[in-house]
C-alpha cells in the first residue's frame, strides 16, 4: 500500500503570473500566505523558461523558509531545477508514475482531473491528490469541461482514496460547502490574487473553510 504524505491542502494559492495585473507576483504570494494559504502551486503559462525558472527559484526560497510547500505547474524540469516540492500535472502532461520516477518518491505530485476515470488513473499512478473542476463556472481559466458542483465532489470522494482539491469559481461564500461535501482543500486564483487586501481575502477564505 502507498503511503501518502501528509500535507495541508486546506487553503491552494494556484499563483499565476497572468493575474498579477503587473506588479511582482513574489509579494503577492508572502501575503497570501500570511493570510493562511497552506500550499501554492507556481503556474507561469505566459513566461520562457529562464523567466519561470527565476520566479520558481525566487518563490521557492521565500516559501522554504515559511514551511510552505511549492509545486509547479505542469513543468517538472522547473520543479526538479528550482528545488520546489513537487509538481502539478494536466492531463496533456506528463503522467504522475513518469514525474515521479524524475521528481522522486518524497516529492507532492498532484493531477487535474474532471472525471472518477481520470481520478483512478492518476490514483492509481501514485498521484498524492487530485485537483479537481471545474467545481463552478469560471473566468479564471477557459475550459470546455462540465462543471461538477458540490454533488461531484461528493462522488467523487467515495470513489478513490487521495485527497480531492477542488478548484473554479471558489469564494469564501460557497468554500463551506465545497469542504462539507468532501474537498480537501480549495484551490484559489482570482480570488486572493484578485482582491484589493490580498492578505484579508484568504484569511476570509481560511475562516470560511473552517466553519
Amino acid at each position: 500500500m502507498i503511503k501518502r504524505k501528509k500535507t495541508d491542502y486546506s487553503l491552494y494559492l494556484v499563483a499565476d503570473t497572468e493575474f498579477t495585473g503587473g506588479r511582482d507576483l513574489v509579494p503577492m504570494v508572502l501575503e497570501a500566505v500570511l493570510g493562511g494559504v497552506s500550499i501554492v502551486q507556481l503556474r507561469a503559462k505566459n513566461l520562457g523558461t529562464r523567466e519561470f525558472l527565476h520566479l520558481a527559484l525566487r518563490l521557492s526560497g521565500l516559501l522554504h523558509g515559511l514551511r510552505v510547500p511549492l509545486l509547479i505547474n505542469d513543468r517538472t524540469d522547473i520543479a526538479l531545477a528550482s528545488g520546489a516540492d513537487g509538481a502539478h500535472l494536466g492531463q496533456d502532461d506528463l503522467p504522475a508514475d513518469a514525474a515521479r520516477r524524475l521528481l522522486g518518491k518524497s516529492k507532492i505530485i498532484g493531477v487535474s482531473v474532471n472525471t472518477i476515470e481520470e481520478a483512478r488513473e492518476a490514483e492509481r499512478l501514485g498521484a498524492d491528490y487530485v485537483g479537481l473542476g471545474p467545481v463552478y463556472a469560471t473566468n479564471t481559466k477557459d475550459t470546455d469541461l462540465p462543471v461538477l458542483g458540490p454533488e461531484g465532489i461528493g462522488r467523487m470522494s467515495r470513489r478513490i482514496g487521495i485527497p480531492i482539491i477542488a478548484i473554479a469559481g471558489i469564494n469564501a461564500a460557497n468554500a463551506a460547502d465545497v469542504m462539507k461535501a468532501g474537498a480537501a482543500g480549495i484551490a484559489v486564483v482570482s480570488a486572493v490574487l484578485g482582491a484589493p487586501d490580498i492578505r484579508k481575502a484568504a484569511a476570509d477564505l481560511k475562516e470560511s473553510i473552517h466553519l
